[in-house]
């Protein structure tokens, strides 16, 4: 195993940067409630704007809370808000993309008219009115980003699987009998979820970072979670007393991004068969 990551990090010294950081990310998102030094939501005013120190690694915030603290609890949700929904996205997507490309044409112009609408909205604008509807909470964040990322998933696979449907292997196996769920599941997905993969691994970090735009705008996760936002959004009141909040609230969704962003360009470098016959 060790052999494997020494060799890999030799081939490909970004994607893993870009594995270990994820990997670190994920593990915070796992365990940063428990790895936490202090309570996230701990209320001690006498402490409040402390600079970072070995007692605070990150410095306290204006109420005292550990801003260290809070960045690791921070984590779960941003794990919850960017992978969690995304992996859901790609899933709900994928399922809806092969329907489309393999389904009647009457079927296909419905769906993709649903997509169209849905993608062609405003997101501010939508954030606003499910906020107003709903309130706002870390399931309303997720449904807006799955309304938004649904569609595009779903687009991309029947993309791909309209050029799949008219293959000579697939012709082939629907002149044998072969059932359209096996032709779906066996051979056409496969040769399409590469590039979902891809895309999704990109987006991880794009919604990580709207998370936090959107919650700085008041329209995300509400406090007092400690949302990467948030810390971000309290940090800035603080801004000219307390500068280490800005800092240690923006470090993680730039490290997320980097992450992310490097292991998306290493996958699809091994997953799309040009760059690998380049290679």
């Amino acid at each position: 195993m060790f052999a494997s990551l020494s060799d890999f990090a030799r081939r490909d010294p970004l994607g893993f940067i870009g594995l270990m950081l994820v990997t670190m990310i994920l593990f915070a998102g796992l365990f940063g409630n428990w790895l936490a030094p202090y309570a996230p939501s701990k209320i001690d005013v006498p402490s409040r704007l402390l600079a970072p120190s070995w007692e605070h690694l990150m410095g306290t915030d204006k109420l005292g809370r550990d801003v260290f603290s809070r960045i690791l609890a921070g984590s779960a949700l941003a794990l919850q808000i960017g992978v969690v929904t995304v992996g859901l996205s790609v899933v709900i997507g994928t399922v809806l993309g092969l329907i489309a490309g393999y389904g009647p044409r009457w079927l296909d112009s419905i769906l993709l008219l649903i997509f169209d609408t849905t993608y062609s909205f405003p997101t501010v604008i939508l954030g606003l009115a499910l906020v107003t509807l709903f309130g706002p909470s870390t399931t309303t964040l997720m449904g807006l980003v799955m309304l938004f990322l649904i569609p595009a998933y779903a687009r991309l696979v029947r993309s791909s699987t309209l050029a799949a449907k008219g293959a000579d292997y697939v012709l082939a196996l629907r002149s044998m009998g072969a059932s359209s769920g096996r032709i779906l599941g066996i051979h056409i997905l496969p040769n399409v979820i590469g590039p979902v993969i891809i895309v999704a691994c990109m987006d991880v970090p794009a919604i990580i970072a709207l998370e936090a735009g959107l919650t700085y705008l008041g329209l995300g996760v509400p406090p007092p979670a400690p949302s990467w936002g948030r810390i971000l959004e309290e940090g800035t009141g603080s801004i000219r007393e307390a500068p280490w909040i800005v800092v240690a609230g923006g470090l993680p969704i730039i490290l997320a991004t980097l992450g992310f962003t490097f292991l998306g360009e290493s996958l699809r470098d091994r997953l799309d068969p040009k760059r690998k016959g380049r290679a």
